[in-house]
């Protein structure tokens, strides 16, 4: 009776055995391998190239459509708008986005006599890339430009003015980027503090602890580790006189992180904290009061003799 009973349950546990196999790989299917996937594929459309066509540059505008060989390993494209004036200004926009956004500060400054620039980074706009960096690649794109334009030798003073990803390439310059003046706009202090804003803002607090499965992606995707998108170390060695603008409702680039960013940062600096403003286009969220500080900052810098 007991060798009945036990090879009863053992057969039984036999057949069953390949169904419970099945379950488990179901399990691990549902529970690891499709999140991972999934998250591998949002890390690859954060990273893909936003390529546009530009077409041609306003007629409101005097300048000429420019290449610039960058040390990235592309070309830049871009608008050159010379003037004989009291210097040049380099302009460099924001992630997923190309120099058009940039078009109206490019106005105002170009009728103050500023010489201006305007060019897309690498993987954005009209510029080929195989991937968005964050900062990283970017950073050798404005290097690049400073360069173009310092060769231009209209004036040797020359000022940034940088949105987020393109003021996080300006302080990740190595070297520092050689410029008298530098306007950063909404720039994180961390990539980790960056990707966890974003998930946070999409999907909740509890999203944060997803931020490790994105950034571990870096460095096999693109070839840049954590360690080399942090803007918040760059700035303490960047001795230029910088303008640092942010709002107070950013939930992408947080209050806080802007003020750290700030008081890590080496002096001279000044900062403008927009009241109620978000992760937006600072310029067309307070035109008056932008154009007048900008304008007193670069005036300030790039005016003296």
């Amino acid at each position: 009776m007991r060798c009945h009973v036990y090879y009863t349950l053992e057969g039984a546990l036999i057949a069953v055995l390949p169904d419970m196999k099945k379950k488990i790989a179901l399990l691990i299917l549902i529970l690891f391998v499709l999140p991972t996937s999934a998250i591998w594929m949002v890390g690859g459309i954060l990273a893909s190239p936003t390529y546009t066509t530009m077409g041609a540059l306003p007629a409101d505008l005097v300048g000429q459509d420019i290449q610039i060989s960058s040390k990235s390993g592309t070309v830049l494209k871009g608008w050159w708008l010379p003037k004989d004036g009291p210097g040049t200004i380099v302009l460099m926009h924001g992630v997923h986005s190309n120099r058009r956004s940039m078009l109206e500060r490019a106005r105002f400054l170009s009728i103050e006599g500023y010489s201006v620039l305007l060019f897309d980074f690498q993987a954005h706009g009209e510029s080929r890339g195989r991937h968005i960096t964050f900062g990283y690649l970017e950073s050798l794109d404005a290097a690049s430009a400073v360069d173009f334009v310092r060769q231009k030798k209209l004036s040797d003073k020359v000022g940034i003015i940088g949105v987020s990803m393109g003021g996080a390439a300006s302080l990740l310059a190595t070297p520092p980027l050689s410029v008298q003046a530098m306007v950063l706009e909404s720039v994180y202090p961390t990539i980790e503090e960056a990707v966890t804003d974003r998930l946070t803002n999409s999907m909740g607090a509890w999203a944060g602890i997803i931020t490790p499965l994105l950034t571990i992606q870096l460095k096999p995707r693109i070839g840049v580790g954590v360690e080399q998108l942090r803007p918040i170390d760059a700035a303490r060695k960047v001795y230029a006189p910088k303008l640092f603008i942010f709002g107070t409702s950013d939930t992408h680039t947080k209050l806080d992180e802007s003020l750290r960013l700030v008081a890590s940062s080496a002096e001279p600096k000044e900062s403008w904290a927009i009241s109620g403003a978000g992760h937006v286009d600072l310029y067309e969220y307070a035109k008056d009061e932008y154009k007048t500080r900008i304008l007193s900052f670069f005036n300030k810098y790039l005016r003296i003799s």
